[in-house]
């Protein structure tokens, strides 16, 4: 498994995938080669391992990304919780598959935050709903990107 750490996703160049993984979504961004900025892409729903981590695949290959970012859930104490491990689970398995580098990022409060912004925007429930997951993906990865240029 490659699961990386910032100072290695700063030696290589290139687009940026984010995944925001969620028990019954992902939400998927993308950033520029420049590693500027990050942007939603889609919102899968999950359904089987194997079709999921295709998209996925489909998606890192189309965009031609060299790393992927993975929010994790860590509890509000930074402790990991019951679904921290379930994320690293899905992260081994999409190594199993095909060796890519992984770098895990803190995600607490993402979707939190992206949805008070929506709320303040006055986006009605249901366009919140259909962009929530993805917005925290991109959320996600904005926060490596300004990492990796600081």
């Amino acid at each position: 498994m490659s699961i990386i750490t910032l100072g290695d996703m700063a030696a290589t160049t290139g687009a940026l995938l984010g995944i925001d993984p969620g028990t019954k979504t992902f939400g998927l961004a993308v950033s520029d080669v420049t590693r500027l900025i990050a942007s939603p892409v889609e919102t899968i729903k999950r359904k089987k391992f194997t079709p999921d981590a295709q998209r996925i695949f489909d998606l890192y290959d189309n965009r031609n990304c060299t790393g992927i970012v993975i929010g994790l859930p860590m509890n509000m104490d930074g402790s990991d919780g019951p679904r921290v491990q379930s994320v690293k689970d899905f992260a081994v398995n999409l190594c199993n598959l095909r060796d890519l580098p992984i770098l895990f990022w803190d995600e607490r409060l993402s979707t939190a935050a992206v949805t008070r912004n929506m709320i303040e925007a006055d986006h009605s429930r249901a366009k919140r709903a259909e962009a929530v997951d993805k917005l925290a993906a991109a959320y996600i990865l904005q926060g490596v990107l300004d990492r990796l240029r600081n």
